[in-house]
């Protein structure tokens, strides 16, 4: 916030303020801002870089200009881009808002909104940010960026982010969570990748994280699973896939078979009391699917760290224990539960028979990373079919002081992936589609597609360009969606080289680079920060370029991938108009547009990466 009040020379109004004085109304501006803006700030957030944003810095100007003019107006002030780039690049419709309260106390001495953006145009602080301020309609105020500023704040924006300092607070992130003995499928990809992503944006904005893989390695399944291996002398190191099929079977005959039935159930009074031999067995097994897990989060370049069910499972006596002393939970036909309501059905979190089921294991696991992880914001990255789970979960949490006021609780559901017939996603039998087999498929289409182009790659660059392109077309198609919505999975949409796919961006950022590497050839080096615009295409991508900030701020606040999404396809939108318009090698403001296309490959590739992405150099 220190560089936004510098940058508009307004820190001089701010001295020596205190609140409740019995100042001028000018002069209580600072006291009532701070006040307004503390009421809006989530308690999750810390007075942070991430607030210096050019949205933030512009909300700021025309938040101090109407508390001069209008010091009692306290609701939030408004400022978007807009819609209609002829008008102007922002605008604000505060003056309506504003009007509206003098109406409703009866002051009238203004006769209109208009009137009302006249008066808070009229008290903007330094106005040589913008080329033009206008008041248009009803009373929206339009503000149009002066070039020298636009050109000011040209690679500033990495400058205003803590990246890697954590000092920010700390953000556990529970995604993934496959479970033990099955193979990953589709389902599990939107919270791998949403998880993935939203940890590298926290710890580029200066957060620490903990990525928790909270994987389903602890259950009576196990009890089953392990007396049909032993029964039939299988492998513990057997694939996932064999695991899986193993499981059905100990199923089917867990549901047929008396005797083995009871010596199931025996092992897992094993397991529970930590049986050596039966614990060894078990630990097989999950080092078995671990070492499958990681080629498919290799695969994708997510970075995770596992803290399974078993972890808590001693811890859950306690917590339930706690939690029945608060009366925060209730004994109902013999099961301890949670109502999230009167009405609500329970939240069963100990069974009848005195086991314990996934609910026990996350209240125990809430419990953890707030007492002992100490984590400021927590958040589960789940299907929404979950969200009244965790409200349940977070209720008691919250109701048992766990964490304080100070700890954030949030669940980012989403939607599932659907096929083309507009059901969920599967294969041609109805089987749920392996993950493994949709990144295969990604990367064999991504290859022949570039083949049919007639790509000029070597034969092992062809290959990499088609895994590249193949996992960053996965991920772009789920990440590019509202994550509350369902989504279409469609490999020939994917590879659309025109629509808003990974295919598009990743052929924007190959444009660039080749761009950069003839200038590079011809000793075209650009060190220092050289530009100045000189036509409407230059100006359209330095506005988009220094808009980042402001998208990364909307993405951890609503965590909302999607929106970071939205700035890339901007970007790269803006970019091959300019890069149509605007000759750069050798055409007439050269340094300046070959600055611009640097700037360009560097907030692409920032982007790319914060949304786990690879950029391709040549294609």
């Amino acid at each position: 916030m220190v560089y936004a009040l510098r940058l508009l020379g307004l820190h001089a109004m701010f001295r020596g303020s205190r609140i409740g004085s019995r100042e001028t109304p000018s002069k209580q501006i600072p006291a009532v801002l701070g006040r307004v803006r503390a009421a809006r700030r989530s308690a999750c957030f810390r007075a942070t870089a991430s607030e210096e944003t050019l949205m933030g810095t512009l909300r700021q100007t025309v938040e101090t200009a109407v508390l001069d003019k209008f010091p009692f107006y306290d609701k939030s002030i408004e400022v978007t881009e807009c819609n209609n780039p002829s008008l102007g690049d922002y605008q604000s419709n505060s003056a309506m808002q504003v009007f509206s309260v003098l109406k409703q106390t009866g002051q009238t001495e203004l006769n209109s909104p208009r009137d009302v953006a006249s008066e808070i145009v009229s008290s903007l602080s330094n106005k040589d940010i913008f080329e033009s301020i206008s008041v248009a309609g009803p009373g929206f105020i339009n503000f149009r960026l002066s070039n020298d500023f636009i050109c000011s704040q040209l690679g500033k924006e990495e400058a205003n982010h803590g990246a890697g300092s954590g000092s920010l607070g700390h953000v556990l992130v529970d995604f993934s969570s496959p479970n033990i003995a099955k193979e990953m499928h589709v389902g599990h990809l939107r919270s791998t990748i949403i998880g993935d992503t939203l940890c590298n944006i926290f710890e580029y904005c200066g957060y620490t994280t903990s990525r928790v893989n909270h994987v389903g390695d602890w259950g009576t399944q196990f009890g089953m699973l392990i007396q049909f291996m032993a029964d039939n002398k299988k492998s513990l190191r057997s694939s996932v896939t064999d695991l899986q099929s193993y499981y059905k079977e100990a199923k089917q005959r867990f549901d047929i078979d008396e005797e083995f039935a009871k010596k199931s159930k025996a092992l897992v009074v094993k397991l529970q009391s930590y049986e050596p031999e039966t614990l060894r067995m078990w630990e097989e097994i999950c080092e078995a699917s671990r070492i499958e897990f990681q080629t498919i989060y290799d695969r994708l370049n997510v970075r995770i760290d596992e803290k399974g069910e078993s972890f808590y499972n001693d811890m859950i006596p306690d917590v339930l224990d706690e939690l029945l002393s608060k009366a925060l939970i209730v004994e109902d036909a013999g099961a301890l539960c949670i109502f999230e309501s009167p009405d609500s059905a329970p939240v069963i979190c100990r069974k009848s028979d005195g086991g314990f089921n996934y609910a026990s294991t996350d209240l125990a696991a809430i419990h953890y990373r707030t007492t002992t992880e100490n984590a400021d914001r927590i958040i589960y990255v789940t299907d929404q079919g979950q969200q009244n789970h965790f409200k349940a979960i977070f209720k008691t949490a919250r109701a048992a002081g766990w964490g304080g006021q100070g700890v954030s609780f949030e669940h980012v559901g989403f939607g599932v992936v659907l096929g083309e017939d507009g059901k969920r996603l599967r294969t041609r039998s109805g089987e749920t589609v392996k993950l493994k087999s949709l990144l295969d498929e990604a990367e064999e289409r991504c290859l022949r597609f570039l083949q049919e182009k007639g790509s000029r790659l070597p034969p092992e660059e062809l290959e990499d360009a088609a895994r590249i392109l193949g996992i960053s077309s996965v991920k772009y198609a789920d990440l590019h969606n509202n994550r509350l919505t369902n989504y279409t999975f469609s490999f020939d949409r994917m590879l659309d080289l025109k629509g808003n796919t990974a295919m598009y961006l990743q052929y924007s950022h190959a444009r660039v680079a080749t761009v950069l590497r003839k200038a590079a050839e011809q000793g075209l080096v650009i060190e220092k920060r050289t530009i100045n615009i000189s036509n409407a295409s230059e100006r359209m991508l330095a506005l988009q370029l220094i808009k980042l900030n402001d998208a990364l701020q909307v993405t951890v606040k609503d965590l909302t991938p999607s929106r970071l999404c939205e700035y890339l396809y901007a970007l790269c939108t803006v970019f091959n108009n300019f890069y149509a318009e605007s000759k750069v090698l050798g055409g007439e403001n050269e340094a300046s547009r070959i600055y611009l296309c640097k700037q360009t490959a560097h907030t692409m590739k920032l982007t790319f990466s914060l949304l786990g992405m690879e950029p391709i150099n040549r294609l």
